[in-house]
């Protein structure tokens, strides 16, 4: 390729970023589900014509990295001939590219400009329901996939642009929520001929070898600044492992030389009988997370970026599911896995990095029938909780967890409307604890009252039992959790269970934990203190103990 105006290769990669975030707002705009319209439990991708990721729009960060897997595994499977214009492929089944678990569903587009296939246009959404025994297809008790819900094992949705209606009508049949499922899907489908339709107007304007050379020459930028960024931490071997609620122990050993970053996961137990397992693609997002963390610009998420990056694991292992494993939960050991590389990070290789957060997506899935409708309804809410203090700042408060980025928290009137509970509080988490010359965030209380009997409650929490890491001295933070609180006053305390048994009166309560401190107690300031107890962010029984402070 000839060389090309470096401005006009710039205002390509430009359009290629604000092409996927107008996919993204496309899906947020005309789905049905709030997980996606409200939570924005999506994510939207453009890779190049071999599936390698140029450019990703807002959403969950786990999503940047998986868009570019399903579209390899979709070339993989039918082979760059047997790919047509007007093709639209399918995939939800981490064993055929789908990534990450059956509720979330890939979407993907080839996008051809000439006869020639140029990119593919490919985004993912959370479904409510994909079948499955549990309602909400996710349970902790799942032995196998096949527990799981429908799987879709990268097949043609659409041939000439028109829909398969076989395949509609399985995935359709399904669902507990067709008509949801049904709107969630057509939403994406929509995003995909966008995204496509902007993609072939770039390759109009500036021609083929331009688009084509800009987009090669974006993937080298973002390998040169994941090297700029690699190069500047300090050679060596750093290893680190972490006590998990289930008693498990996770290790993880990272090797920094020159430029190049590798990953030691291969001491991983082994797979799980339980739905906690991870495929080795959705392994591999947990630690670009990591490294996007480092090059800190989401703009620069792209293929190229991961060149300077190789993850070995082992097959059989957690990190690294064979089939029939199951994979429900799969989010709670990715963060897991993120947090690890997190700490290692923090504790060995690179200064300035804050403490511990609550680190767990606390998947709560409620349902039942609303008692206004008629209707079955479904919750499928991920938790906002409490960040670590930094070296200069105290925690953040009430945010998502690294896995979810750029979402939102559904709003008590919505949930009001569409599901069948009150919110009786929407409040910050009162329990002390995180302590440190910056203290931790604070996670939040949430209370779920059911009006409806016969309803029922799934969770998948971490962090239950082991709580945040304080770092340079802070302490640790407190615990995620949910209590049930049942109209006779009773109380139970869960952090996994499937499908209990909810009835008219009972309150869930949802507890995140408060981040974990930086830096000693006492060096905190008496003024930050002080306004600590004003705002209730601490007792003055505890700030007596823990800070000295009178």
């Amino acid at each position: 390729m000839k060389k090309q105006d470096p401005i006009t290769l710039e205002i390509i990669q430009n359009s290629l970023r604000a092409i996927s975030d107008e996919m993204f707002f496309t899906i947020g705009k005309t789905a049905m589900s709030p997980i996606i319209y409200e939570v924005l439990d999506m994510g939207t991708a453009i890779t190049d014509a071999d599936g390698e990721l140029a450019s990703a729009g807002s959403g969950i960060p786990a999503f940047v990295g998986a868009l570019d897997k399903t579209v390899k595994a979709i070339i993989s499977k039918y082979g760059i001939d047997n790919i047509n214009d007007g093709d639209i492929f399918a995939s939800n089944d981490p064993y055929f590219g789908g990534v990450t678990h059956l509720n979330d569903t890939a979407i993907v587009k080839p996008i051809f400009f000439e006869q020639k296939l140029i990119a593919w246009t490919a985004n993912i959404a959370h479904w409510n329901d994909v079948g499955g025994k549990s309602p909400g297809s996710m349970s902790v008790d799942a032995t196998e996939i096949f527990q799981e819900g429908i799987r879709i094992p990268a097949v043609r949705l659409f041939i000439k642009d028109q829909p398969v209606e076989g395949v509609f009508d399985m995935i359709l049949t399904n669902s507990r929520m067709p008509e949801f499922l049904q709107g969630d899907l057509w939403a994406q489908v929509s995003a995909l001929r966008v995204g496509g339709q902007r993609i072939i107007e770039l390759a109009k304007k500036y021609g083929i070898e331009t688009y084509l050379t800009a987009v090669s020459e974006y993937l080298d930028f973002g390998e040169k600044m994941a090297r700029q960024v690699i190069s500047q931490l300090p050679d060596g071997n750093y290893s680190i492992q972490d006590l998990q609620d289930d008693g498990m122990i996770l290790n993880v050993t990272m090797a920094v030389k020159g430029s190049n970053l590798a990953i030691d996961l291969t001491q991983a137990p082994e797979q799980s009988n339980s739905p906690i397992n991870l495929s080795r693609d959705g392994t591999l997002l947990a630690c670009q997370m990591a490294l996007m963390s480092l090059i800190k610009d989401k703009n620069m998420a792209n293929g190229g970026c991961f060149r300077v990056m190789e993850v070995k694991t082992t097959t059989g292992t957690i990190y690294d599911v064979t089939s029939p494993g199951a994979v429900g939960i799969y989010f709670e050991t990715m963060i897991r896995l993120n947090d690890l590389l997190w700490r290692c990070l923090a504790e060995q290789i690179v200064e300035g990095m804050p403490a511990g957060s609550f680190s767990s997506i606390c998947a709560t899935i409620m349902g039942g029938t609303n008692p206004d409708t008629g209707r079955h309804f479904s919750i499928i809410e991920p938790e906002i909780g409490g960040w670590g203090a930094g070296p200069n700042s105290d925690g953040t408060s009430a945010m998502f967890c690294a896995l979810h980025g750029d979402t939102f928290n559904c709003p008590a009137e919505v949930a009001e409307t569409r599901y069948g509970v009150t919110v009786g509080q929407y409040a910050l988490n009162d329990e002390d604890g995180g302590a440190g010359e910056y203290r931790g965030g604070k996670g939040v209380k949430i209370d779920y009252v059911i009006r409806h009997d016969a309803s029922f409650l799934t969770c998948a929490y971490t962090r239950a039992k082991v709580p945040p890491w304080g770092l340079n001295g802070g302490q640790e933070g407190t615990f995620n959790r949910i209590e049930v609180i049942r109209s006779d006053g009773a109380t139970e305390v869960h952090s996994m269970v499937s499908e209990l048994v909810l009835n008219t009166g009972d309150t869930v309560r949802v507890i995140t934990a408060n981040g974990a401190g930086y830096g000693e107690p006492t060096a905190r300031r008496k003024e930050s203190i002080a306004n600590d107890i004003k705002n209730g962010y601490v007792s003055a029984e505890y700030a007596q103990k823990v800070y000295g402070y009178e």
